[in-house]
């Protein structure tokens, strides 16, 4: 088990690199499905070592050992060093545990802070066809001067804008913005961002997956955006339209998980320009020979990685299985 239980906290250092890479080469839904599960697999691979090394230890205390009628002698000679491990591990899980709890609470808390700014429950309450099957998102626009605009996420999910915003922009563009926050609740883009938060806490080598799975996002929606009005270019100008006007004076009671689409002014040009240029990306997408190579390397090496790390778990949580009924076969032997 101790070898295999290592992998999982290795191997993202190998993967989230790998999964940048090949989300560069595919359009925006796939690429932020890519960085979003590898982030999610890894980041649980990872958790459940540090519970195997904790269970590993666990079942050294006499108690735990009685009660499962195990071999304590035969543990202690079979795996010297599992209750220092188990007890690093310990401290590994309450801290991420730990820091888990606050992002759900902060994110809980700020989703609730902007609803109570609107006039809305903090907890609607919906029939379930209404979860399964949500109304059209309503529009709420809001009395200020600052040009923002961001997808509120709830039951329903609500399109936030203000005043300066709409002034901000003509009628074509305004429904650009309108279709781009749509998206981001209609594909609930607020998940995606969630779990980039998790991965993050649960392991550091997952928080480079954060700022490109932001990106990819609100490409996604600039996509849905385009084809929802049927322009390109009037999308384009939207986005960076919105953009422009919101740095001249930011607001900053946006919600963590509320995608805009005006977020992270690094990345807008580039936005802008795939928009302008459009050319549909894919694995096997005519490019060339060696920039198609490097693409397909690049998606079997991150294939590897999240085989090794899903391998390695479950052969290290067989193997503590076995180190169980292997100390049971001793304590009845005895």
């Amino acid at each position: 088990m101790m070898l295999f239980v290592w992998s999982p906290f290795l191997v993202p250092f190998l993967a989230a690199p790998a999964a940048r890479r090949l989300a560069e080469a595919l359009p925006p839904r796939p690429a932020a499905w890519v960085l979003g599960s590898t982030g999610a697999l890894l980041a649980g691979a990872s958790a459940a070592s540090l519970g195997l090394l904790l269970a590993d230890g666990l079942l050294r205390i006499p108690a735990v050992a009685a009660l499962g009628h195990l071999s304590v002698p035969w543990l202690d000679e079979a795996t010297p060093t599992a209750m220092v491990l188990a007890a690093l591990a310990g401290l590994a899980l309450l801290l991420t545990g730990g820091l888990t709890l606050r992002t759900a609470h902060r994110q809980y808390r700020d989703l609730r802070r902007a609803r109570a700014a609107l006039g809305l429950p903090a907890e609607p309450r919906t029939r379930l066809r209404d979860r399964l099957a949500p109304a059209a998102h309503p529009l709420e626009v809001l009395d200020d001067d600052r040009a923002d605009a961001y997808a509120l996420p709830g039951r329903p999910g609500r399109i936030v804008v203000t005043a300066g915003m709409l002034r901000a922009l003509p009628g074509p563009e305004r429904a650009a913005l309108l279709a781009h926050e749509r998206a981001h609740l209609t594909s609930r883009h607020h998940l995606f961002l969630a779990a980039a938060e998790y991965a993050a806490v649960l392991h550091p080598a997952l928080r480079q997956l954060r700022a490109p799975i932001g990106y990819h996002l609100e490409r996604w929606a600039d996509e849905d955006a385009a084809r929802s009005v049927g322009d390109r270019a009037v999308t384009a100008r939207a986005v960076g339209r919105a953009a422009l006007a919101a740095a001249r004076a930011p607001r900053r009671e946006r919600p963590l998980l509320a995608p805009a689409v005006a977020d992270g002014p690094g990345p807008v040009p580039r936005r802008v320009a795939a928009l302008l240029s459009p050319r549909q990306t894919t694995l096997l997408a005519p490019a060339p020979a060696a920039g198609r190579r490097r693409r397909v390397v690049t998606a079997l090496a991150l294939a590897a990685c999240l085989a090794v790390s899903t391998a390695a778990t479950v052969d290290a949580t067989k193997d503590l299985h076995h180190t169980v009924e292997t100390a049971q076969l001793a304590e009845d032997g005895r």
